[in-house]
């Protein structure tokens, strides 16, 4: 390029960029021409705040003087009616991008005839009593839109709600006498009937329709609720049995809301010998409404379809992580939600880390109430190898599981173990045979980082060489955690440990069963599990007891991240009241990864003035 050439080109350059700049200034300045800055005077703030709302959208580009004066006007006196102000006087002054509206409401207009009826059933329903009774306005009032709308659509959610299916507005009219500043509120519901559950229908369910009848919060012959048509749709998501669900009172002839599906081979059930279920008529929904409405007697009804769609029946997790406990982990889950047409269920996991690695299953087998009550076969294979233990543990489960109205679980079951380890340098095989009985409860509200919860855990075990076991023992474990918030920005959490074993064998008590603290969440300024007594060569041996507790104070410093600061202090040991207990404190940063929180500690322990230990987690506190 010459450089004539490159001077011309330069130059056309620098006139394009001038030109840019000077259209990016003109349309800046025009987009902010057409916004309009108004201060209203001479009202309260609702209605000022309701003027303004109603000023917003106009472009004063679209408008000469005269007629954005008059727009402005129309616009503020709509804005005063819904607070009862039908003649006010609006005075409009334009100043460059600013109008000036100064306000005289006048007389304001007052309620002089309230005239409320229901008729039909919901005559004697408490709620719309309820609804009645807390209308806020009576006679001599100023008017007010907003109850008056509010309580017409109470009225019509209320109906859909409790099934008043043919319910009718009668009048609904809301009568303004601006010349002697009046109003009349007129509003006359019509129930009719409330309705009754009718028949549940179940299509596309590759479950047993009585296993899943189990599941209905309700009886044919109840009153309509819509909560309980949302509590059924959530009871059958957590089955996990269905990949889609669809539940929905038959309020027309229409069709189905989905159509039934096919399982496929790689979903085909394979129960042996077993006949499957029979099938539900096969009558389209214009058939069976037609049946339903053919000299009907008493109350009316309405049927519910629920259209469901199953599950992958296999389901494939692979996740990767780190810890300072055991560093670099990685764990892969099968699971089989249903296996089959009775809702049994198999799972698999496999865990890998540095001195851990674990493989369990579990085969469950719901009953009568399948979110609550079900028998558990669990079964696994473990081997450890940490500080001072090598340990090779095979092990199977069977218990029954209830999970009670109050979110309380309970799990009674009968373990074998058989366990061959090496602690402190010496060596041991060991079967043991023990029921235990095991009580839990977890409350949280955001479980990705709660904001609120608790977290309780008792478990009871008891061996007797009398049927086979080697070892006699009753060993207690109990856990509790808390989380609360002070505000939006300060939280606090605390946690306790306790456990204890009572045995006159403790050398046939396997390292699984003894006690050990520190690590990530225990004592923090420890490694894991490197608390406990020792033996003449200060090789872990295990405890008979543990105590741990900590206490935890969090402090939002922007966004999502989070400074805390913590004290924990514990330690396992052969008798109670030891004379020292280990403690470490220190600081630590929480981040709220889409994952979970990821936590970073430096803690420093009491007993060593010169060392600090880092600590690294990932996942919410339970």
């Amino acid at each position: 390029m010459t450089p004539l050439r490159a001077q011309n080109s330069l130059q056309r350059l620098a006139c394009n960029a001038a030109v840019a700049s000077l259209v990016l200034v003109s349309v800046m300045h025009h987009q902010s021409a057409l916004a309009i800055d108004a201060e209203v005077t001479g009202v309260d703030e609702a209605v000022e705040n309701n003027v303004k709302i109603y000023l917003d959208p106009i472009k004063s580009q679209a408008y000469s003087p005269e007629r954005l004066v008059g727009e402005i006007e129309r616009l503020t006196k709509t804005a005063m009616r819904p607070f009862g102000y039908y003649a006010p006087e609006v005075e409009v002054t334009l100043q460059e991008k600013q109008a000036k509206v100064s306000i005289k409401p006048g007389e304001p207009v007052r309620i002089q005839v309230i005239d409320f009826s229901i008729q039909g059933d919901a005559k004697s329903d408490p709620s719309f009593i309820s609804a009645l009774d807390a209308y806020p306005q009576k006679k001599g009032d100023i008017l007010e839109h907003a109850p008056y709308d509010a309580l017409r659509e109470k009225f019509t959610s209320l109906s859909l709600q409790k099934g008043y299916f043919d319910w009718d507005l009668l009048e609904h009219r809301m009568e303004i006498r601006p010349w002697e500043n009046s109003a009349r509120l007129y509003l006359d519901l019509n129930s009719g009937e409330r309705y009754h559950f009718g028949d549940t229908l179940f299509h596309g369910s590759h479950i047993e329709i009585e296993r899943l009848s189990n599941l209905l919060p309700y009886h044919t012959g109840d009153f309509y609720l819509a909560s309980d048509i949302a509590k059924l749709s959530q009871d059958l998501a957590q089955t996990r049995w269905f990949s889609l669900i669809s539940v929905k009172p038959r309020l027309d002839t229409g069709q189905l809301a989905l159509p039934p599906q096919e399982l496929g081979f790689y979903n085909e059930l394979d129960v042996n010998g077993v006949e499957p279920s029979p099938q539900q008529p096969q009558l389209t929904s214009d058939a069976i409404l037609a049946a339903t409405h053919v000299m009907q007697v008493g109350p009316p009804s309405i049927p519910i379809d629920v259209v469901l769609a199953p599950a992958d029946r296999h389901q494939f997790e692979f996740g990767v992580g780190f810890s300072t406990d055991v560093g670099p982990r990685a764990r892969m889950s099968w699971n089989q939600p249903w296996v089959n047409r009775y809702g049994h269920s198999l799972n698999h996991d496999l865990y890998v880390s540095g001195p851990e690695q674990k493989f369990t299953g579990e085969y469950r087998m719901p009953l009568k109430d399948p979110l609550r009550d079900s028998y558990r076969l669990q079964y696994g294979l473990r081997n450890q190898d940490n500080n001072d233990i090598k340990t090779l543990e095979a092990s199977v489960e069977f218990g029954r599981h209830w999970t009670f109205a109050n979110d309380w679980e309970q799990t009674i079951y009968l373990r074998a173990t058989y366990e061959d380890f090496t602690l402190a340098g010496e060596k041991n095989q060991v079967l043991l045979l023990y029921p235990g009985v095991r009580w839990s409860r977890s409350r949280t509200k955001h479980p990705n980082f709660p904001t609120w919860g608790d977290s309780q855990q008792l478990t009871l075990q008891y061996s007797n060489k009398a049927w086979g076991s080697d070892a006699d023992f009753f060993r207690l474990n109990g856990d509790t955690q808390w989380i609360r918030m002070l505000g939006d920005n300060n939280r606090f959490i605390a946690r306790m440990n306790v456990g204890a074993i009572e045995t006159d064998d403790f050398s046939n008590i396997p390292s699984s069963l003894r006690f050990f603290a520190g690590g990530d969440n225990s004592v923090r300024g420890y490694s894991y599990e490197s608390l406990s007594p020792r033996d003449s060569k200060g090789r872990l041996i295990g405890g008979q007891q543990r105590f741990v507790a900590s206490l935890e104070a969090q402090r939002r410093l922007t966004g999502k991240w989070w400074l805390a600061s913590f004290i924990d202090t514990g330690d396992a040991f052969t008798k109670w009241a030891p004379d020292d207990l280990y403690t470490g404190a220190g600081l630590g940063v929480r981040w709220i990864s889409p994952v979970g929180p990821i936590r970073f500690d430096v803690a420093h322990p009491f007993d060593n003035d010169d060392n600090f230990r880092i600590h690294f987690a990932i996942g919410p506190e339970f």
